[in-house]
């Protein structure tokens, strides 16, 4: 009996120790785990915690304005109505089923306003995956159940971009419809629309490839928008402003409850002014198109359909006007870029969405020979008063190299006939092929060695060929100035004599932009001194106070800044430079006055008695007809030998004693520039000179 109370005894014993254990353990585990999740991870979850209590709202700026040089609107800010809902704040459950009388009134009445069925689609886990607001076919219940499921405290859209009326007659209707509000969201509008909408471009939404970068500087995807064209684009980082916050405190449920920290105020945009006349802009145009349009009618058919024309200000460099036709529509895109017509913008083949004026790289023609007679003259390749003889045809040997024994090609000059002895001021008045296939390449007896392409490409860059010139838009090209070197590194072969003399025509390899040619221009028009070309003519904030006057920027001064390499005996350039010297510059001035002047002058027809208000205005130029044969022309059969097509150029400035603008205008596939292109000139001066007049306030004079 004893025994057995003692086996009793150290049994129970035995059972009290491992509950003993057990307690200990478990209250062990808890007290370390609580150690690990109140001390050690404490912070980690008070950060979780902090985060799911506060939340932070991004509070949209106002996108700053674009106006033209003399106030006009180019780009603001209209309101935008959207309809929301918040579910949290309707009465009853937006959810139950059947739906509470007042709710169910609620989306009936509303219903027909914003034409959304009451009920419309079945709700499914792919139906909801694919849920996005104002782009849905679900109907108001639908779209509330699916917002009261996510965050029944954050309002849903219903309808985005409703009539303003609408949006007054809802507004009207807040205490009979609680929790139905209207949401006013600013949108961009362009009241000049596509007359300047290569220049001012469009808004889109932020690209997911720089989501992380955007969301970086506060901008919210999905919501706010940036530029994708002009200079919407290129400013973006003035017009866009900063996005405002608030840190709030919700509850589970997403409800807000109080600021955390003092809101922080969002920055508006700053205001842009570009150096654009809105009025030069429509002058600009209608010259353009309207003589595209005519030759079209004339030929009876559609052998033009795009064309540039640009106005600069030579001595500060300021854009006047600026016209890439075709283009778009960009009042199209200010909501959202709607894909059909996007699409249909994309397919065209004149390409309206590309900026033909800055990103078209097309053979400059007759107009680049600029380059090769400022070339020639300065390295005393030929002198002012030395002539050379234009027989209408030459021929040469065709070589490769020093030793090749060349094959015979002949060169002509437009005028099969010739034009006889021609001099420096002749040649560029005339615009004589055969003088600059001479001086550019050289000729045995009259010009022993040519400027030679080396030297030619030297003079071309300090024009501003081949590179760009930094103006305030997106997707400018470089052009080409082409070397010896760059054609044996990227076509493998050695320069020719030939291709000397085609590219002191700017043909061949040659290519630059309408800009670059322009530029070229107002080089030699300015004394040599290039301006940086500029849309930008001052800054302002919000409240309308400067805070980047405008200052004209000089790149360059051909007759004072050493840019032209200076090459030994064989042909190598050295690391000496030389400036292009002032009388260089004035004798190439009264060249291009004599194209306008002269009775052989090949723009003296088109600008013949240049009257205005009264006043005789002396112009200068230069014309250009550049043949091509490019994929378009290939594809129509165009590029016959002999007879390609041509594209049209000119580019001039007035007045020649003292300028104040130069022009440039392209046409694709034009024909004769003198025919096509300087007509196009002469109107957007005369509308200069007719806008300057009335401005100043001078009386109408009547030209008898």
């Amino acid at each position: 009996m004893n025994n057995r109370g003692n086996q009793f005894q150290r049994l129970e014993g035995w059972r009290i120790k491992v509950l003993y254990f057990l307690i200990i353990a478990i209250f062990g585990y808890y007290a370390i785990r609580l150690f690990n999740l109140q001390i050690l991870q404490s912070n980690t979850y008070l950060g979780q915690s902090e985060e799911n209590r506060t939340k932070d709202i991004s509070v949209p700026t106002q996108r700053g304005i674009i106006f033209d040089r003399n106030g006009v609107v180019l780009a603001r800010n209209v309101a935008s109505y959207n309809v929301i809902i918040t579910p949290a704040n309707l009465p009853g459950d937006p959810t139950e089923e059947p739906l509470l009388g007042s709710v169910e009134e609620i989306y009936r009445e509303l219903s027909p306003l914003i034409n959304i069925p009451v009920s419309n689609g079945i709700l499914n886990d792919e139906t909801v995956k694919l849920f996005t607001p104002c782009q849905t076919d679900f109907g108001i219940k639908e779209i509330v159940i699916i917002a009261d499921t996510n965050a029944p405290y954050t309002p849903v859209r219903v309808a985005c971009d409703v009539d303003k009326d609408i949006a007054m007659r809802i507004s009207e209707k807040a205490s009979d419809w609680p929790g139905v509000e209207i949401e006013v969201n600013p949108i961009r509008e362009y009241p000049t629309g596509e007359l300047t909408s290569e220049i001012i471009g469009f808004l889109g939404p932020i690209p997911a490839a720089l989501e992380p970068e955007y969301k970086a500087l506060g901008f919210v995807p999905n919501r706010d928008k940036v530029g994708y064209a002009g200079v919407e684009a290129s400013l973006n980082d003035k017009l866009a402003g900063r996005n405002g916050t608030r840190v709030v405190e919700v509850d589970v449920a997403g409800k807000e409850l109080r600021d955390l920290e003092p809101p922080k105020a969002p920055t508006p945009g700053e205001n842009i002014l570009l150096t654009i006349d809105t009025r030069l802009q429509a002058a600009t145009k209608a010259a353009l198109v309207g003589e595209i349009e005519w030759w079209n009618r004339y030929f009876n058919d559609i052998r033009s359909s795009n064309g540039v024309a640009i106005a600069i200000n030579p001595k500060t460099g300021e854009i006047l006007s600026l016209v890439s036709f075709p283009t778009f529509e960009n009042n199209r895109m200010a909501r959202f870029i709607p894909a059909y017509y996007y699409e249909q913008l994309s397919r065209d083949p004149n390409r309206p969405l590309f900026n033909h004026a800055i990103s078209a790289e097309h053979p400059p023609g007759s107009v680049y020979k600029l380059s090769t007679a400022i070339g020639a003259m300065n390295e005393r390749v030929i002198s002012p008063t030395q002539s050379i003889s234009d027989p209408g045809k030459i021929t040469i040997m065709e070589k490769y190299a020093p030793n090749d024994p060349g094959t015979p090609r002949d060169y002509v000059c437009y005028d099969k006939l010739g034009h006889g002895r021609v001099s420096y001021l002749r040649g560029i008045a005339l615009s004589c092929d055969v003088y600059f296939y001479k001086i550019g390449g050289g000729y045995p007896g009259e010009v022993p060695e040519g400027l030679g392409v080396d030297r030619m490409a030297e003079y071309a860059k300090a024009l501003g060929y081949g590179q760009v010139t930094g103006i305030e838009l997106p997707g400018e090209a470089t052009g080409l100035v082409p070397t010896s070197a760059w054609k044996r590194i990227n076509l493998s072969e050695n320069w020719s004599i030939g291709d000397t003399y085609i590219a002191a025509m700017g043909q061949g390899y040659v290519l630059s932009t309408p800009l670059q040619v322009l530029v070229s221009a107002a080089i030699v028009a300015n004394d040599g001194v290039y301006m940086q070309p500029t849309l930008v003519r001052e800054v302002q904030d919000s409240e309308g106070n400067v805070v980047q006057p405008f200052t004209p920027k000089v790149k360059w001064d051909i007759t004072k800044d050493p840019l032209i390499a200076v090459f030994d005996e064989n042909g190598i350039a050295t690391e000496e430079k030389k400036v292009v010297e002032d009388w260089v510059v004035k004798l190439t001035q009264q060249g291009m006055h004599m194209v306008t002047t002269d009775a052989e002058g090949t723009a003296n027809r088109v600008f013949k008695n240049f009257i205005i208000n009264g006043k005789e205005i002396q112009t200068a130029g230069k014309t250009g007809t550049a043949e091509y044969c490019d994929n378009v022309a290939q594809s129509k059969n165009l590029c016959q030998p002999g007879n390609w097509p041509a594209h049209a150029w000119y580019v001039g400035y007035a007045p020649y004693e003292d300028p104040e603008i130069a022009v440039v205008a392209f046409v694709y596939n034009g024909g004769e520039g003198a025919s096509v292109a300087a007509p196009i000139v002469r109107k957007i001066m005369e509308a200069y000179f007719e806008l300057k007049a009335i401005d100043a306030g001078e009386p109408e004079v009547t030209t008898p």
